[in-house]
């Protein structure tokens, strides 16, 4: 397997988002996904507010059949939560980064790479693992441009 190139060290800054927190196992992961950003979008909708870049799902663990995950949106400003949808940020973090370009199945050799740079430069893992989806189902799996960052500390 070729190695990735461009892993990239960046300063993550504090940004507000809106986002739905839950557990779901593999099988399940789209649904839970589609759902999530449906309440955030009718949220956003009912509030009159647009997001402030793409979508994005954390991934609080890897567990296959109880994955915490949470899925949300990045947004202008703090807004009031409401029900499921709540509010927060993303807090200013290091954070290890690469964008990537294919299929979501395809991503474990850039997860691998992006292990063996954190331990390789003295880093260690400080958060969830973060995927902002640029694009969606509507494209075809080759063209899946998602932008990968995993919070870092020294």
């Amino acid at each position: 397997m070729p190695k990735i190139s461009n892993i990239e060290l960046v300063k993550i800054g504090k940004q507000p988002i809106l986002s739905v927190r839950t557990t779901t196992n593999a099988a399940s992961l789209p649904s839970a996904i589609g759902e999530s950003f449906r309440k955030i979008a009718e949220y956003l909708k009912e509030i009159d507010e647009l997001m402030s870049d793409v979508p994005f799902v954390a991934y609080h663990n890897l567990d296959p059949e109880d994955m915490e995950i949470e899925i949300g949106f990045p947004v202008p400003a703090s807004f009031p939560g409401k029900g499921d949808v709540k509010a927060s940020f993303l807090e200013e973090t290091l954070a290890v980064f690469f964008m990537f370009l294919g299929s979501y199945s395809d991503m474990e050799p850039l997860y691998n790479e992006m292990t063996s740079w954190i331990e390789e430069n003295g880093y260690r893992f400080s958060g969830a693992y973060y995927e902002f989806y640029y694009n969606g189902i509507e494209f075809p799996e080759s063209e899946l441009l998602t932008k990968v960052f995993i919070p870092v500390i020294k």
